[in-house]
């Protein structure tokens, strides 16, 4: 088997116009991913230089391969099952900034660099007051990326054209927003100048991004026999699933730049990803919600088995599409074309997902994810959607814990808060009460659900008949 290096396979030279803050799974198989799709399929013609955001990371495995490396991704597609591996080539570099500051400040330097992407996590994007100038780097991703601004605006002496286009990847909403405030944070503490701002603020662009595609990671158990299927010895792989989806919130003459869709990819420049961040919470993370302890309680283990269950399956279809759909304002077209894709990504033969999993903290996730559907749907329709209830009263009745009809436990995990109001209303063995104090909790909803016109009654009645008929014949008489 050989090493996985330039000499033994293929590595073309591409200019270096992407600087990228971070090297972990994600980024390599969704954006390193899709900038290889483009150099493929049309003139983009360009590389990516990594930056390693923390003083320890993966960059020293990465350039022992030279920076090269398969992406495998598994899953159905328009029914179809793909498990396929790619060679990605379009990494020229990578460097850590502890350790190679210089060359980590050059970057700046370089004329043809255009676009900076990151994925630090959700904490990366942060103000650390602590940070200085003249740090060798800042601590803070916002830090480092204020200090290369700083350096490439003194370069080429304020240039106009050699402004930055700057889209985070991480996951909280409107993370472009975000970062801009933290950038800004820095400019006032450091004293930079007001050209210097004046620059930023109209030379570069920070945009808001949505990102999507469920990435594993590297693939312990299958590794040895992936690596014999590709006859090398590639200790960077990545599996990732089928779907990808870039939502960015960012005028059209920046899509124009970044060619996504000339090469197919699901890639959205939108004038406001609020909309698709709403469809994806509704629509992917919604149904998650309430047929996990649906799907429990009825005997299934695996979201892929619920969704081909013959009552699960419809019940899961119900909420998707004649409730949580019903309460968008995208083109409707659109949302069925997700529903479908989202579908499908429940489907994945590859990934045993279990229902367990997805069950800490339901009544939070159902605070965020249902509740706001629940509402626009009673106010639309005039009536409460049933599905919806339902997996509200499917939640209650599995924080009772006990055992399942074929004997597995039933253990619910949450705040000590909810365990206990949970413990103590069941104790009462009174579904009116039960309802009504679940309802009432504000701590869980910020508000008094019981004022919610029939949502008393309905979850009572659910609760109920979940008692006395089980879960799978209650869920059968709303269908």
């Amino acid at each position: 088997m050989r090493p996985l290096n330039k000499e033994n396979a293929n590595k073309p030279v591409r200019p270096e116009r992407i600087i990228q803050f971070g090297e972990g799974n994600f980024l390599r198989a969704f954006v390193d991913w899709i900038v290889y799709n483009m150099d493929q399929k049309t003139d983009f013609n360009s590389s990516v230089v990594i930056v390693q955001p923390l003083g320890k990371g993966m960059i020293d495995t990465l350039n022992n391969q030279d920076c090269l490396y398969h992406v495998n991704l598994q899953g159905l597609d328009k029914g179809q099952v793909v498990n396929s591996l790619t060679l990605i080539d379009v990494v020229s570099r990578a460097l850590n900034p502890y350790s190679q500051f210089d060359e980590f400040m050059k970057l700046a330097e370089q004329p043809e660099m255009r676009f900076v992407i990151s994925n630090t996590t959700e904490a990366g994007i942060a103000f650390d007051p602590s940070c200085k100038l003249d740090d060798a780097p800042a601590a803070s991703y916002p830090g480092k990326l204020t200090q290369l601004l700083y350096h490439r605006f003194k370069t080429f002496n304020g240039d106009m054209s050699k402004g930055l286009i700057i889209f985070p990847c991480e996951l909280i909403f409107l993370n472009g927003h975000k970062l801009k405030e933290t950038i800004y944070q820095y400019i006032e503490l450091w004293n930079l100048s007001e050209d210097f701002k004046n620059w930023f603020e109209k030379a570069c662009g920070v945009y808001a991004t949505l990102v999507d595609r469920i990435v594993p990671g590297f693939p312990r158990k299958e590794i040895d026999a992936i690596k014999e299927k590709l006859q090398y010895d590639d200790n960077m792989v990545v599996q990732g699933e089928i779907f990808h989806l870039w939502v960015i919130e960012a005028p059209q003459e920046v899509a124009k730049e970044f060619p996504a869709d000339k090469a197919g990819l699901n890639v959205l420049f939108v004038p406001s990803e609020a909309p698709y961040h709403e469809r994806k919470v509704t629509l992917l993370n919604g149904p998650h919600t309430v047929l996990s302890p649906v799907a429990y309680l009825s005997g299934v283990n695996i979201v892929r088995d619920a969704c081909q269950h013959p009552v699960i399956g419809k019940f899961i279809h119900k909420v998707m599409f004649d409730e949580l759909m019903e309460t968008l304002n995208l083109p409707k077209a659109e949302l069925e074309q997700f529903a479908h894709d989202v579908l499908e990504r429940f489907n994945n033969p590859f990934v045993d997902h279990q229902v367990t999993s997805i069950m800490l903290n339901s009544f939070p996730k159902y605070q965020t994810r249902d509740l706001p559907g629940l509402k626009v749907y009673l106010e639309r329709k005039g009536e409460l959607p049933k599905g919806l209830v339902l997996g509200l009263a499917a939640i209650i009745t599995y924080y009772k814990g006990g055992v399942r009809e074929d004997g597995a436990e039933i253990v619910p995990n949450d705040a000590p808060e909810i365990m206990d109001l949970l413990k103590q209303l069941w104790a009462t063995g009174d579904t009116q009460k039960i309802a009504e104090g679940v309802l009432a909790a504000q701590s869980i909803w910020g508000e008094d659900l019981n004022q919610i016109p029939g949502l008393t009654a309905a979850v009572k009645a659910d609760l109920d008949s979940i008692q006395e008929k089980g879960m799978l014949e209650t869920v059968k008489s709303i269908l």
